[in-house]
């Protein structure tokens, strides 16, 4: 078993970097050309003797990436030990350098621009390593795991997050390079995986009994991005904002401390023992969330709700099957509960849902529930026969969230889990014991299994579904509790221990919040229930201050999060793009386009001052109100010309990789039409209108089409044209399908 090194020494030399593990002296070191970028590995002391600038100690490599103009190694300088899980050190991303393979003599705008979104990405984002467990897998899966192999090649691809910037070492590590053309195992010490999201290990005790608590959220690296650019399914099945969830409890572990991370005696592995003469027993639980599962989109236009847009449920049935078939090849039976409202504009998701899982399961079985509340309660889709297809293995449960919450009822969610309650029992959850020399080599010997898992989904997949995940969670806890005669079958750990449910609605909590930030900016809503049990005035209060910071965020502040996301997973490329005299940021909106805002900031603050601007004596009130009036009409044409062409406002992500087959047709109309259109039916002249906008530069091919979409630069009939069914986009292009 090969596992990463934690402690590495760069040398930075004129025509490469070294890296050599200094607990590993006879070990090959990695060494990287400059300017080249070519990946060697050679004898630690025959390359140590160059020429060196500086040294430097890291905690891991984060990765290699590639830019406009040159490559860049991104280091990890700092990392914070989180806690022991299971034994093994875990450890938070706190800083990191990034070492360029070039020394530049002039700058360069975009490149600077990319480094900055880089920088500020990795900045903020929650990214977590071990040296010695693999992170992104569940407990059940590592059981299931070759331990012989190296820690990288065991990871989940889904959870990687750098596997892209690892791509060169990866590729190195199987094909060799130049000069070294067979597959290279040397430097499977290197390439250190990191999982983005939420890890929070706890340190506690129940009714006396010591435990650690663990809660883990893996966001997938695909379809990753920020909740307007990124909605529904791509192309290939991967679902917008899909985050893993698992609680553990490990029971019996005397190595949950922070002692020991450092000059300990197994300084590689950073492992430490259990308790002596105990056996330590790991209990997991997962669920996980994504978006609906179906071709959709929201197009921010400055409006607080935006526009919903559903592609037809034929076009986006491959996708789907592509999307349940990796969930229940993983996972095993999925208990779909959908969280979405039943009326107004999220009708048309539900619909699209329902429709997916309609089409998927063979004879499927619908049942409709209602109580005084509302007419759809519950709403179940399931085969009606036996199970003929690996689709059967599908359970849809709706619930009528909001209207069975309303007026701060929010302990009526409980009707959810009493639904489910069967469903829940046959689920059952992981449970395992360590299996001798397990600290060495993570063996568990299992005695329990979950069979099943519930995926949960709202609009954004936040704040609805942060409350039935903690509440599930909540559950199985007191399942598990009960089996390990903790406390006594009917009683809940709530009333148990106290201190030990403060504990636990804030773990929850603060992984609603990490969750919240990483998608929409701001933290969750509705935590005062999580934290406090029931719905507040002051949570109320909250969630409206959420709401404004998610309104200014989503629409002005998002594109270059989208890009950061872009650039990190690979999704855009730099070193592919066209490199001319033209700027990969530039704004060439039309003069006019740019100014309006100024304009409308302009007249205000005139109007500002002539209100509170002193009249002299004896002075005629005439030319105030003159100018007064004029600053105000000025202001209110700017303000409606900004909120009508809202789309030309909003803050896009010019990165945004445009796709050769983006001016699609309706698969049910043919390829010279595109329904919606009005007179622009052939697509020659819908490619001529978005060629035109998106030639201003600041605007993407799939920003383009939305504009002609919504009427914009359209308005010979003063309205905007209709653009209902238009299915001129591809589904995995964020902004519209």
């Amino acid at each position: 078993m090969t596992l990463p090194y934690r402690d590495i020494n760069v040398q930075a030399a004129p025509d490469s970097y070294i890296f050599s593990s200094p607990s590993s002296p006879n070990a090959p070191a990695l060494s990287v050309d400059r300017p080249t970028g070519d990946i060697r590995l050679g004898d630690a002391s025959l390359l140590s003797g160059k020429r060196v600038s500086r040294v430097t100690s890291i905690a891991g490599i984060l990765g290699i990436i590639k830019l406009r103009l040159d490559k860049y190694i991104i280091v990890i300088t700092k990392a914070q030990p989180v806690g022991r899980l299971r034994g093994h050190m875990v450890y938070k991303v706190v800083s990191t350098d990034f070492l360029p393979l070039r020394e530049r003599q002039i700058r360069d705008p975009d490149e600077d621009k990319f480094l900055a979104l880089l920088k500020g990405f990795i900045k903020t984002a929650p990214m977590y390593f071990s040296y010695s467990i693999d992170l992104t897998s569940s407990f059940q899966r590592q059981s299931q795991q070759d331990t012989s192999s190296s820690l990288w090649s065991r990871t989940d691809e889904r959870f990687f997050w750098n596997r892209f910037i690892q791509s060169d070492m990866i590729d190195f590590r199987t094909h060799g390079g130049r000069g070294q053309p067979a597959p290279q195992p040397g430097i499977d010490p290197f390439i250190l995986p990191v999982m983005f999201g939420v890890l929070e290990i706890i340190p506690t005790t129940f009714r006396g009994t010591p435990l650690t608590i663990v809660l883990i959220s893996r966001r997938s690296r695909h379809r990753a991005g920020t909740r307007y650019l990124t909605r529904g399914l791509d192309d290939e099945g991967h679902a917008a904002n899909y985050n893993e969830t698992e609680q553990i409890v490990v029971l019996n572990d005397s190595g949950s401390s922070l002692g020991g991370f450092a000059g300990s005696n197994d300084m590689q592995s950073g492992t430490r023992g259990g308790a002596e003469g105990k056996e330590v027993q790991t209990l997991s639980y997962v669920q996980t969330r994504g978006s609906v599962p179906a071709y959709w989109a929201e197009v921010n236009t400055l409006k607080y709700t935006p526009k919903i847009q559903v592609r037809g449920i034929e076009a986006a049935l491959p996708a789907a099957k592509a999307h349940f078939d990796e969930q229940i090849r993983i996972y095993g039976d999925n208990y779909l509960v959908n969280l979405v409202n039943q009326k107004g504009r999220e009708m048309r998701i539900k619909k699209a849902y329902e429709d997916i899982v309609q089409a998927l399961v063979t004879a499927p079985k619908e049942h409709v529930q209602a109580d005084q509340r509302t007419d759809e309660k519950f709403h179940t889709i399931e085969t009606a026969g036996s199970k003929q297809s690996q689709f059967d293995r599908l359970h849809y449960i709706y619930f009528d969230f909001h209207t069975e919450t309303k007026g701060l009822q929010m302990h009526r969610a409980q009707l959810l889990i009493d639904r489910m309650h069967d469903a829940l029992i046959a689920q059952q959850y992981f449970r395992a014991v360590d299996m001798p020399a397990s600290r060495i080599d993570g063996r568990l010997e299992v005695r329990n299994m979950q069979t099943s898992v519930v995926r949960t989904n709202c609009m954004d997949c936040l704040d609805r579904t942060n409350v039935v995940q903690s509440m599930l969670a909540r559950w199985t806890l007191d399942r598990m509790f009960i089996d390990c005669g903790l406390m006594q079958k009917g009683r809940r750990f709530a009333d148990e221990d106290p201190a030990f449910e403060f504990m636990f609605r804030n773990l929850w909590a603060d992984n609603a919040d990490t969750v919240s930030n990483a998608y929409s900016g701001t933290g969750a809503m509705k935590t005062d229930l999580t934290r406090l049990g029931k719905r507040t005035t002051g949570g109320s209060l909250q969630d409206g201050k959420v709401a404004v910071m998610r309104y200014c965020k989503n629409n002005f502040l998002d594109g270059p999060r989208q890009d950061a996301f872009d650039l990190f997973l690979g999704a855009y490329s730099p070193a592919a793009s066209n490199i001319g005299s033209s700027l990969v940021f530039a704004d060439r909106r039309p003069v006019l386009i740019q100014a309006i805002p100024y304009v409308a900031a302009f007249s205000l603050f005139f109007i500002f001052v002539g209100f509170f601007t002193p009249r002299l004596p004896g002075s005629t009130v005439w030319p105030l109100r003159l100018f007064l009036i004029f600053w105000t009409i000025v202001a209110a044409w700017s303000l409606v010309f900004i909120f009508s062409n809202g789309m030309l406002f909003v803050g896009h992500a010019p990165l945004l990789p445009p796709d050769s087959k983006t001016l699609t047709t309706n698969r049910s109309t043919g390829p010279s039409s595109i329904r919606g259109h009005g007179r622009l039916k052939d697509i020659s002249k819908l490619s001529a209108r978005c060629a035109r906008i998106r030639s201003w530069g600041r605007l993407s091919l799939d920003t383009s089409v939305a504009l002609v979409r919504h009427g914009i630069l359209m308005r010979k009939r003063g309205r905007r044209g209709s653009n209902e069914g238009v299915n001129a986009r591809l589904p995995h292009f964020r902004l519209l399908y």
